[in-house]
């Protein structure tokens, strides 16, 4: 069943599904940390998809907005779900690694950064729906990084800029 996290830190809001432990046992057995998967949410394929820990041995995998409206589904709902871990290396956006070879101290600070934390800026970009809208986050990555600001700190820059803006 898809839930939501009312009040839940930085989780407040997402909306995912328990795996629970004897099942992430089975797909990536005595692994305590988040990891890949890929497979069908309904008809869905999915891939590259991190699940995360959530204590007792539980997981979520969280269900963003691109998913829940592939899959016309929310809160409440019922899924089919069939996954297996995801052994792909992920890739990062070639386009943000050309940006970065220009700026050296963004390189450094970006290159300083665990994988998974890499991967949280790629997708971001990746994700982008316009040229516009991803040249717009490529900058404003490059600029985070050379500010040795990791994304969760780029994110809040850029929200509470908004804010003031009054957009």
């Amino acid at each position: 069943m898809i839930k939501q996290f009312d009040e839940h830190g930085e989780k407040t809001g997402w909306t995912f599904i328990i795996i629970p432990s004897d099942l992430a046992q089975k797909l990536k057995p005595g692994n305590k940390k988040s990891f890949r998967v890929k497979g069908t949410l309904d008809a869905l394929p999915v891939k590259g998809m991190a699940i995360l820990p959530m204590g007792g041995g539980e997981f979520i995998l969280p269900l963003n907005a691109g998913i829940r409206k592939s899959i016309h589904k929310g809160k409440g709902a019922m899924l089919r779900v069939v996954l297996q871990e995801d052994k792909a290396p992920q890739k990062i956006s070639s386009e943000l690694l050309e940006c970065l070879s220009d700026e050296p101290k963004a390189l450094e600070f970006f290159n300083s950064l665990a994988p998974s934390h890499k991967l949280y800026f790629s997708k971001w970009i990746e994700g982008s729906k316009t040229e516009i809208t991803r040249t717009r986050r490529i900058g404003q990555t490059v600029n985070a990084l050379s500010k040795s600001m990791n994304f969760g700190q780029m994110l809040r820059k850029i929200k509470q800029e908004k804010d003031e803006l009054g957009e």
